[in-house]
Order: structure tokens, then C-alpha cells, then sequence
């Protein structure tokens, strides 16, 4: 039931985050506000499909 996924900067599009989710309870894309260290400041991630 678990995923590996992937999370992409939504301003710069850099890939900076591994992490995992539980496809039972977050069916959806999975986003999450963290640092990007491109941009400097704290960015909406995104997972990548």
C-alpha cells in the first residue's frame, strides 16, 4: 500500500524530496510546503508521477 514518490519544487522544478505515502489514505497528488535550497525559502512541493 505504500509508495515511493518523488517531490518537485513547484516554482523551480527541482527535485528534492524522497519520501513515501500510503496510497489508501492519500489517494490523490500529494503536496506539502519544505524548504527548496534552489530557491531559498520555503516552496510548495509536489509529487511527481
Amino acid at each position: 500500500m505504500r509508495d515511493f514518490i518523488r517531490l518537485l519544487c513547484t516554482e523551480c522544478k527541482e527535485e528534492n524530496y524522497y519520501t513515501d505515502k500510503n496510497k489508501k489514505t492519500i489517494p490523490g497528488r500529494f503536496e506539502i510546503k519544505k524548504y527548496c535550497p534552489k530557491c531559498k525559502k520555503h516552496t510548495l512541493h509536489r509529487e511527481k508521477k
